[in-house]
Parts: structure tokens; sequence; C-alpha cells
């Protein structure tokens, strides 16, 4: 098995190892995948929440040529082996300088040790407790065993969390029996256990957490670099909140406040200013949306009058039918409240509107009202008329609203008012 290096430390970033086993994964055109198994090794497996290491292996020959081979993957298989995915291969009993990505651990060890702290804050602060945790690209996340927390709840755990960050205690890790740590664990000095057996790597924060885990981690906590909650959502096991440490807190406080910045300039305001701002436009937009309602009713009002005065009865029947489109600045909302004043404003009528969207790839919208002297469902006939034309729809005997593919439109129109017509013959 490849000795785990990370394990004794975190900061350990390049070491020397000898290739013991090469497998080919996968080939496709003609370039192979391999992964390769070291004698030992600093670069740590996918694993507990936490993503893999990357680097590269480099490999000198006896004439002083050396192989570069990019590590882009590392995982641990069943048996516990790692092994380091690579394009290049090597050849077992080589020897190799291995090199991991010394940013990328140190960020993985600010979120990883951060996420130790914060679950032990939540602990503290209100009983509750880490079912699991997931260190992302750029934000990680905690999901608690609670429905909800209040917001005062939220900030006293962050806030204890970089108490504990700016006092800079240790951060220490031992490797004792699982009989031990079930002793701890019993005790309530351990706040959880994994299901394997043997012995079990401990990483304790000085006189706040002690936790089994197998990750990296810092060696003191003020290495942590402070702690941001960034995010709240309800998920299936309980609420999962989403935080940042270190290097990604200083990124995201100084995206916040170029995007602050940005805003401000927008709407001609200080920092302080813009809440207000924003609720200012918000009111402006609904007394604006109040006034557009208003003057789109109107509208329909007086369009749905002048159909209908253009609009003869024939056969015992004023059929108005017509094609409306997004590219005269109407919605599909306005067709069917067209179709509503005009079966309002008259008898013996029937509303038959057609919208077209300016996507040709989004359906047509199609609506049909009648006057309440008429007798026939609107919802059935609609309905059964444009599934014949791959659509769908339905509503009331008075008003129905469906959509049909934007090329069957017109003959879906026309059919619909042939059976509006052939129904009024009938009776």
């Amino acid at each position: 098995m490849t000795e785990r290096l990370y394990s004794t430390d975190s900061f350990l970033t390049n070491f020397d190892a000898v290739v013991t086993d090469i497998q080919e994964v996968s080939r496709a055109s003609g370039q192979s995948l391999w992964r390769v198994a070291l004698d030992r090794s600093a670069f740590y497996p996918t694993g507990g929440g936490q993503p893999y290491d990357v680097g590269t292996l480099i490999a000198t020959s006896r004439s002083g040529a050396e192989l570069t081979a990019e590590i882009v993957n590392v995982e641990e298989d069943d048996h516990g082996e790692v092994w380091h995915h690579t394009a290049k291969p090597l050849i077992a009993g080589t020897q190799v300088r291995g090199f991991v990505d010394a940013a990328r651990r140190l960020d993985h060890m600010q979120q990883h040790s951060g996420q130790h702290l914060l679950s032990a804050a939540f602990i503290q602060v209100c009983g509750a407790r880490t079912v699991s945790f997931h260190l992302g690209d750029t934000s990680s996340t905690i999901d608690l065993d609670v429905d909800n927390l209040k917001t005062s709840t939220l900030e006293q755990a962050e806030k204890r969390a970089n108490q504990i960050i700016a006092e800079d205690r240790p951060v220490t890790m031992s490797v004792v029996p699982r009989e031990h740590a079930e002793s701890l664990l019993a005790a309530g000095e351990l706040r959880k256990l994994p299901p394997r057996q043997g012995d079990l790597r401990i990483v304790t924060i000085d006189d706040f957490d002690r936790n089994a885990c197998g990750g990296t981690h810092v060696r003191s906590t003020g290495q942590i670099g402070g702690l941001h909650l960034r995010g709240l959502e309800k998920v299936k096991q309980g609420l999962r909140v989403e935080f940042v440490c270190g290097l990604r807190a200083a990124r995201a406080a100084r995206n916040d406040f170029n995007r602050l910045t940005e805003a401000a300039r927008q709407l001609s305001v200080g920092f302080e200013e813009v809440p207000q701002a924003i609720q200012r436009l918000q009111a402006d937009a609904k007394l604006a949306a109040k006034h557009t309602l208003r003057l789109t009713n109107d509208l329909a009002q007086y369009q749905a009058a002048e159909l209908i005065a253009q609009t003869p009865i024939e056969a015992g029947l004023r059929m108005i039918q017509l094609q409306l489109a997004a590219a005269n600045q109407v919605d599909a909302s306005y067709a069917k409240m067209l179709a509503s004043k005009i079966a309002a404003q008259a008898k013996q009528t029937v509303a038959l509107i057609g919208w077209k969207p300016e996507d040709p790839a989004a359906p047509a919208t199609v609506v049909l009202s009648r006057s309440g002297d008429l007798d026939f469902d609107c919802g059935t006939l609609l309905r059964t008329t444009l599934a014949s034309h791959g659509g769908r729809g339905g509503g009331s005997k008075d008003m129905a609203q469906g959509s049909v593919p934007v090329e069957k439109l017109a003959a879906a129109l026309d059919e619909l008012a042939a059976h509006c017509q052939a129904s009024i013959a009938a009776k």
C-alpha cells in the first residue's frame, strides 16, 4: 500500500517515490489514460468530501532526460491503494519526483479545516450536527440535521468560528486504535466515527473540536484565514449552509465589493444608499406595471369594440378570428384579455385568437372565448382540436387556452372556427 505522506504533513508538496504498478484505465482516439501506483505519495485521493490533489510526476532517465506526467486525478480503490491518473505511462520500478499543486492544497486545507471549525461551532451554538460535507470549486457546504435556523444563530456560529481562528489555536493529528476512538466517542470527546475498522486518524482543534478525518488540514486555526457564510437552503436531510474560508473568502469579499461598486455606479448613489435605491426602483416598477395593465386593459376594450363593429353576424354567429404576434409588442396574456373583452361586449359572438412568439421554435398560443348566450363547451372543443394538430389545452365552457406548433396555428384556428359554426348551425 502507498505510504500516505500527507497524513503526517499536510504542507508537504514535493517528494521522491518509486512506481510500483501501472494500469491502463481507458483509451479514446488513440490516447490512453493510465493510473500509476507509488510506494509513497503526498497526493490526496478524493474522499471524505474533499477533492483530489493535482500536480506532476517527473521521471529522470539514466541519460538525464526528463519525462513530466501531469496528474489529473487521484483516487483510492476498494483495497485502499492510491492511484494517480495521467496520460503518460511510467514504467514500474522507475524513480520519480512528485510535485503537488501547492495553491490547490492550501485551498483544500483551509476549506476542510474551516468545515471542522464551523461544524463544531454549530454544535456549540445551537446543537445542530453536520451530516455531510462537500468541498466545491468555489465554495463548500455542510448539511445540518435541523429544518431551520434563525439569522441570529447563523451569525453567532460564524462569529464563534472566527473567534477560534483569531485565537490561532493548534490543529494536531494523531493516530489511535479504533477501541480508543470509540471510548472517546462514548465520552462525548469525539464528534463522530467512520465505519472503517483499524487505526483512525484524529484531527484536534485545541480545546474546541476532535474528529476522525483523513483529510489535509492546517497546523493552526489562524491559517484558515477567516470564514464567511454565503448561503442557506433547505435540503432533504436538513439545512445546507454554504461557506468560504481563507483566500476564497478574500476573493468572495472582493467580488462582492466590485459588484456593489458597479451597482452603486449604475444607481448613481453611494454604497450605503444602494438598498434604498433598489426599494425605490421596485416601487416605481410596481407602479409602472399597474399603469401598463390599466392601459393594456383600455386598449383591449377599444380593440374589442372595434372588432365587434367591423364583424357582422352571419348565420346566427359573429366569428372574430385573428392572429397576433410578439413582433407587434403584444404578449400571450393580451390575446386572452382581448378574447375575454370581445365575449363580454357582444352577443352571438365567438373570439378565436392566435398569438405567435418571436422564437420560431416556441409554440403558438390559441384562445377561444364565447358570449354567454351561446351554448357549446370551449374547453372540450379546444382540447380535442389542438390535440389533432400536435397541441394541447383546455379550460371552461366560456373560455379556453392552449398551445400548438407555430406552423399548425393557421390550420388549427380555421378548424376551430368551422367547429364553432357547425355547433351553432346544429342548434
